[in-house]
């Protein structure tokens, strides 16, 4: 398999058309395209420390979640941010692309996978079609629903603000949904699960109506590179799994 097929397999399950139209994905670094693609690494995030394993294990594509070229690069130079990371990417031959929003979007992305971790069933799209939304089998108290979350999302913390009513309809949105609060009470759910809301959302749950969970950008996303690295082993390509998250909590 070459970097270009790799590329066009992802694709066809996570096509272009259902990206954000301000969004910026896909065969983003590559000096070869027809290179032959032994090892991956899979990540959320094309940090520098990405880059150092990729190089180290000697991948010969990074497949991330959040793109790597997501804002305007204003130079390239050696050893000097995102620049410099596309300098050491093109001298070691390693190509990076990226599946961002429309794996948000797409069945078996992101907010699927959210879905099925949080045991939601009935599961439908809603908002802009990126997140999702469900019911639990019985309702739960929202601090045991957030207790449960943080341990099926592998989560050091999840953060909640309480509206006073069980959880059991449930609307998910992986990475920033501090937006998408509205279209989630419009869609009927009375629980609402994010990476990342805000301290303001959350004390304001009980006059919104909806309890409000803030489980971490990371978390709530790094599933899908930890799916990508157990599926990409049954096309012979050799994958391994990497935590690029570098935020750290004390508690």
């Amino acid at each position: 398999m070459t970097v270009r097929e790799l590329y066009g397999m992802l694709e066809a399950r996570y096509p272009r058309a259902l990206s954000a139209e301000w969004d910026h994905d896909g065969l983003q670094c590559s000096r070869n395209p027809d290179a032959p693609v032994h090892r991956v690494l899979a990540a959320l995030d094309v940090t520098e420390a990405t880059v150092e394993r990729a190089v180290a294990v000697g991948a010969d594509v990074i497949l991330s979640h959040h793109p790597l070229l997501f804002r305007p690069v204003g130079e390239i130079v050696a050893d000097v941010g995102v620049g410099g990371r596309i300098v050491r990417l093109l001298s070691e031959g390693i190509s990076v692309m990226s599946f961002h929003t429309r794996a948000d979007a797409a069945e078996g992305g992101v907010n699927d996978l959210l879905a099925e971790m949080l045991s939601l069933s009935e599961i439908l799209p809603f908002g802009d079609g990126m997140g999702r939304i469900g019911v639990l089998s019985s309702p739960e108290p929202t601090e045991a629903f957030a207790r449960r979350a943080a341990e099926a999302l592998r989560a050091p913390t999840v953060a909640f603000g309480d509206a006073g009513h069980p959880v059991h309809r449930v609307a998910v949105l992986g990475g920033s949904g501090k937006s998408e609060v509205g279209a989630a009470i419009a869609a009927g759910a009375d629980t609402f699960l994010s990476g990342q809301l805000s301290y303001e959302l959350l004390n304001e749950a009980p006059e919104l109506g909806i309890n409000l969970l803030e489980a971490g950008h990371f978390y709530t996303e790094a599933q899908l590179p930890r799916l990508w690295a157990k599926e990409l082993m049954s096309y012979g390509v050799e994958v391994e799994y990497f935590d690029s998250c570098r935020v750290r909590t004390i508690g």
